[in-house]
């Protein structure tokens, strides 16, 4: 067994299935330990990909704050944000900190986003993303892997620091990163979703900055 995948192993001994990412039922944030099947409707994939916006530079209670803002005022709708005004959605995520930075972000992405429900691959999707304005490539992997369940590996601050404490030898830049998890790991998104939750949840344990 690689030491990629024995890692693996061990943080889900020690910290259980995530749930991760969690999506909004009855106005509170719903996990889902082991059930891969989350999001099922094209709502709560729509809810995942704004709430992967709203975490950029901050952590996630702040991203959920306002995202449970949008929720409640009835606005975490396509439609709707496409509708609303810029200070509209700015006042409602104002929790999550850069408001201005991430209206305009969500504006983008509302008026650009694919369909939920396509048949295009994953490098056709992950190319749309990004070309997206505001979307770089932890966001949009981030919307890959947890809104469309794409099999493709999440690079934060948490897995950089987790690779450095472990002695794992990865140099270059973010696709290095991404790429040598990839290869050590079966290529199933479920694998890559809860080991991705892992490592944040063990850089929280370590009081690791995000």
């Amino acid at each position: 067994m690689s030491k990629v995948k024995k890692l693996y192993q061990e943080l889900l001994k020690k910290y259980g299935k995530q749930g991760w990412w969690p999506v909004i039922r009855r106005l509170e944030s719903f996990y889902h330990p082991g059930d891969y099947a989350v999001p099922k409707t094209e709502e709560e994939k729509f809810q995942i990909a704004i709430g992967a916006i709203l975490a950029q530079n901050t952590n996630w209670k702040n991203a959920e704050t306002a995202l449970l803002n949008l929720y409640r005022a009835g606005m975490l709708k396509k439609e709707k944000l496409t509708a609303a005004s810029e200070f509209e959605i700015a006042n409602l995520i104002r929790p999550s900190g850069y408001y201005n930075q991430k209206t305009r972000k969500i504006k983008e992405f509302v008026k650009h986003c694919p369909s939920m429900n396509n048949g295009k691959s994953m490098e056709e999707l992950r190319s749309h993303l990004l070309s997206i304005r505001g979307l770089g490539p932890e966001t949009a992997d981030s919307i890959l892997l947890y809104a469309y369940k794409k099999p493709i590996f999440v690079i934060d601050a948490y897995t950089r620091r987790f690779c450095e404490e472990h002695g794992l030898s990865v140099d270059g830049d973010y696709d290095d990163h991404r790429e040598f998890f990839e290869s050590n790991l079966r290529k199933d998104y479920r694998v890559f979703n809860e080991y991705h939750a892992l490592i944040v949840r063990w850089g929280k344990e370590n009081k690791l900055k995000e």
